[in-house]
């Protein structure tokens, strides 16, 4: 009997550290600290030639797959596959090299 309650007590913390405190995704905690809407988003084309939002703030960088309003790909031949375009490199007082 004392192994089937040391058994449930586990269970039952490793299920409550799964409600630890959240973290806002939407803000950059990096040298120069903003919220994410301050950055400007580019565009990179996959191999496949969908569409995904793409930002260089210096250090990090983010990436996302562009969805129509069914979650669906978006893929719209806006240039060559595997490049990117717009100015995703804009918005962070970080130096980038080229």
């Amino acid at each position: 009997m004392n192994i089937l309650k040391i058994t449930a007590l586990l269970a039952v913390a490793v299920g409550l550290s799964a409600c630890s405190e959240k973290i806002d995704k939407t803000v950059d905690r990096g040298f120069d600290s903003k919220d994410l809407t301050q950055l400007k988003a580019g565009v990179w084309i996959d191999p496949n030639g969908c569409d995904h939002w793409i930002i260089d703030d210096g250090v990090e960088g983010y990436l996302s797959q562009r969805l129509d309003k069914f979650g669906k790909p978006v893929c719209s031949g806006a240039g060559p596959s595997s490049t990117a375009t717009g100015d995703f490199k804009r918005g962070s007082g970080f130096p980038d090299p080229i």
